[in-house]
This record gives C-alpha cells, sequence and structure tokens, in this order.
C-alpha cells in the first residue's frame, strides 16, 4: 500500500461518519474542526472529544478543502494506529509486570520523528509505559509507529490533558520522578536505581515545562564535554534509559 492510499484510510470524513466511529468506540488520533463552526452540534461534539481525551484542532475551511476534495462538512477524523489506555491502568500494569516498573513521560513533545524514536528506546530498554499529553504535542499516528519501528504497537501509551497533574498523580503512587534537562546540575549517573519511576522528557526547545519540573523529585543532566549546548530529546531519552534500565 503506497503511502497516499494508506492516508486516506486513515481519515475519516463528515459529521455522521466520524460520529458513527466514536458511538462504535473507534479510537482516533486527532479531530480537525472548522475554525467559524460554533453551532450546538459542533459544542457537544467537542464537549465529547475532550471527555475522550481525542486532540481537536480548529483550522481554516481551505486547510481540510486541500486534506479531501470530498464534502467534508467542516469535519476530518484521523483514527489512531494505536488503543491507548488511561492513567491509572498504565501504572496498575507497570506494578504487576514484576519487573522495575519505569515509565516514560513526554511533556510537550511535538516532533512525530522524536515521538517514534523515544517510544523505540523505551521498548527497547523495557520501560513499562509511555504518557502523552493529548495537545501541544506530537500526534501518535501512522509515522510514528513507523519511527518506533512498531514499539508504539507494543508499548503501552496513555494519552492525559495534564502532565503536570498527570505526575502529581504518579508521585502519589510512589512513583520517583526524574526530571532530564541540560538545566540541572546532576549527573544522571549520580541518580540510584528506583524500583519505580517515570522519566520526564520535555518539548525539544523550550524542555519540560516549570509546572512539571516542579513535580519532579530528582532533576538530572546528561554531562557532556562538547560545544554543543544540548542533545536531541530522543537521544537523551535513549541514554537516560540506557543509565535508569540498562
Amino acid at each position: 500500500m503506497n503511502r497516499r492510499s494508506r492516508q486516506d484510510d486513515d481519515r475519516i470524513i463528515g459529521w455522521h461518519p466520524v460520529q458513527e466511529a466514536l458511538d462504535a468506540g473507534k479510537e482516533f488520533a486527532r479531530v480537525l474542526l472548522q475554525r467559524d463552526a460554533k453551532d450546538e452540534r459542533t459544542k457537544l461534539l467537542v464537549s465529547e472529544l475532550r471527555d475522550r481525551r481525542i486532540p481537536i484542532q480548529r483550522v481554516p475551511r481551505e486547510r481540510l478543502d486541500r486534506i479531501t476534495k470530498k464534502n467534508h462538512q467542516g469535519i476530518v477524523a484521523f483514527a489512531s494506529p494505536i488503543t491507548f489506555i488511561n492513567l491509572e491502568e498504565l501504572v496498575q500494569q507497570g506494578f504487576e509486570s514484576g519487573k522495575r516498573v519505569m515509565i516514560v513521560v513526554l511533556d510537550g513533545v511535538t516532533d512525530v520523528g522524536n515521538l517514534g524514536a523515544i517510544a523505540r528506546s523505551a521498548e527497547c530498554f523495557g520501560a513499562t509505559g509511555l504518557v502523552v499529553q493529548d495537545h501541544h504535542a506530537a500526534p501518535v499516528n501512522e509515522d510514528a509507529v513507523k519511527t518506533s519501528s512498531g514499539a508504539l504497537l507494543r508499548l503501552p501509551v496513555a494519552r492525559v490533558p495534564d502532565v503536570t497533574k498527570a505526575l502529581r498523580y504518579m508521585g502519589k503512587c510512589g512513583l520517583e520522578r526524574i526530571g532530564l534537562s541540560e538545566k540541572a546540575e546532576m549527573n544522571i549517573t549520580d541518580c540510584e536505581r528506583s524500583d519505580a519511576a517515570c522519566l520526564v522528557l520535555g518539548d525539544e526547545e523550550l524542555g519540560i515545562s516549570t509546572a512539571s519540573w516542579a513535580q519532579c523529585d530528582v532533576h538530572t543532566t546528561i554531562p557532556m564535554s562538547g560545544s554543543t549546548g544540548s542533545l536531541n530529546v530522543s537521544v537523551a531519552a535513549g541514554i537516560g534509559l540506557h543509565h535508569l534500565l540498562g
């Protein structure tokens, strides 16, 4: 199947097909809604999508016209290639796995390639799950799955509306929250391995948000001797996971 036909298969176009897919419990990677649509039907749908933590993007009609030549009626949804689980289940599965609990938390990683590469490293090193944000973040789509070499199909993934609140919950569950940033002073090699922890990684440009950073129990960095200021977030994830799980 070529790239064009695979993308076409991922699209659900028009109000009735989208609503039918929702009613059937189909997973969505994201939904594009015409920006100026403000009728009652749209409000109800937006409420349902938010309840199910499905990312919504408001876009001009012209963008929808470029995506499809069909009568989209102001809405195009993209089916998700994976099934998400809730955060509580993700944590519980980790504790029931019989191995060291390690959940990778992405606080605003926006590049699909980085998402896929991080998932690949997480699965390879034996992480028990991945947490992603449902907005202002890279979509879990076919490109992400491909970049992950299929790891996203094997690694449990939870999609949350607020990473900071998710970190607060994981802390209450007994997970040590380890933030990784070039702004920290503690070398990650000095970080003792924990039986239950999560590794927090931030936005490619801004890093971990101030609120999420404040939730971290440990603040670590990767020592570097070169003149380059920082590592790509997916490379940093691999190094961090190798130390914490390797």
